[in-house]
């Protein structure tokens, strides 16, 4: 057992639509995109991690650099499901011309990309991430001069229940019974049990909350994370800032809100030897400067670009609510969508493919 040979033959049908497809301007940006980025570097990192079986019998599998590719189609062009993602590669010339089908090739089933996603890990994720960034700083984009760090809201996939039945639920969830069907197979508990509510009385809501850093020159997503909504994010400006390093230059200044003001991030920053751009806050035994203001006003001017990444993901990826009812696979959504989000904004940035 292997993968599948895709051979993207030129077929009757391309003959017919050729000139129409010369004018689709779908196809037109689909394939700059296609052309601007070396894949073969993003295929060693996923045959790397992805081993097909040795079974001599049973179909081929896909190739995984074909199905990652699937998965950036779906947050490009915002397709809610798997289902939906199959139905729109069968149904669009530009899809399969950027996946390498023929017109006349199927569409992976949905239930493949699904497997797919659940075989990635975030060591695949992370170093494919890497080497997409690392192909921009070849091209003479800096990465790592400063990183902003910041936190959003994201509402759980299922209805909000109160804490007392979310105990419930979490306790039957772990008992034998609950776990196991009448068969005694793994029950697919459908039910967000993983979510909570945050802890603001003023604004209550029930889910999750991504953690993110942003490279401050470019807007590339340098790490991201997502845990139940109750987290304090002071706790996660260590992960950022760690998983934020993709190339060799070192990180040079953190830049984040007074929520992430404290002693052990200002001490984890001094011991890696990264500037501090931590805004200040008033202390019940010291208000701030007029020194301590103004940096804190010029630290808000570059910070922003982190809650502009969560405002385009608010309005376009339709973020603000999560995919999926387990923070695992919320986690890999966050991932893929920080692979797509990267190559198109490198490729913008550099003038590669038309806004």
């Amino acid at each position: 057992m292997g993968f599948k040979k895709i051979v993207q033959n030129f077929t009757f049908a391309d003959a017919i639509l050729k000139d129409s497809m010369d004018k689709n301007r779908c196809l037109i940006r689909i394939m700059d995109i296609a052309n601007s980025i070396d894949w073969n570097s993003i295929e060693a990192v996923l045959t790397g991690h992805y081993q097909v079986g040795t079974s001599k019998e049973g179909a081929d599998a896909y190739p995984p650099l074909l199905l990652f590719k699937g998965l950036l189609l779906q947050k490009w062009f915002h397709i809610d499901s798997d289902p939906e993602l199959e139905s729109q590669i069968n149904d669009r010339i530009s899809f399969k011309k950027f996946l390498g089908l023929s017109l006349n090739d199927p569409s992976p089933d949905h239930s493949t990309f699904s497997r797919f996603r659940k075989r990635l890990t975030k060591n695949t994720m992370d170093q494919i991430n890497s080497v997409i960034l690392r192909q921009f700083e070849q091209q003479g984009l800096n990465i790592n001069e400063g990183v902003a760090i910041d936190a959003r809201l994201v509402k759980s996939a299922s209805r909000p229940v109160s804490n007392e039945k979310l105990e419930q639920l979490r306790e039957k969830h772990d008992s034998p019974e609950g776990r196991l069907d009448k068969n005694g197979n793994p029950k697919k508990f459908s039910r967000d049990i993983e979510s909570d509510w945050n802890a603001m009385k003023d604004d209550p809501l029930f889910g999750l909350k991504e953690h993110a850093s942003v490279d401050v020159n470019n807007g590339f997503i340098l790490a991201t994370t997502m845990t139940p909504a109750s987290v304090n994010d002071t706790n996660y400006l260590p992960y950022c800032t760690v998983y934020s390093r993709h190339t060799q230059q070192p990180i040079e200044k953190v830049y984040a809100d007074k929520g992430y003001a404290g002693a052990p991030n200002r001490q984890f920053l001094a011991e890696n030897e990264i500037a501090d751009g931590i805004m200040r806050k008033n202390t019940t035994t010291a208000k701030l400067t007029d020194f301590e203001i103004e940096r804190n006003k010029a630290i808000s001017k570059v910070r922003y670009i982190v809650e502009q990444y969560f405002g385009i993901s608010h309005l376009h990826d339709d973020a603000k609510r999560a995919r999926f009812t387990t923070i695992a696979k919320n986690k890999m959504d966050c991932w893929c969508r920080q692979a797509a989000f990267n190559i198109m904004r490198g490729l913008k940035i550099l003038r590669l493919i038309t806004v």
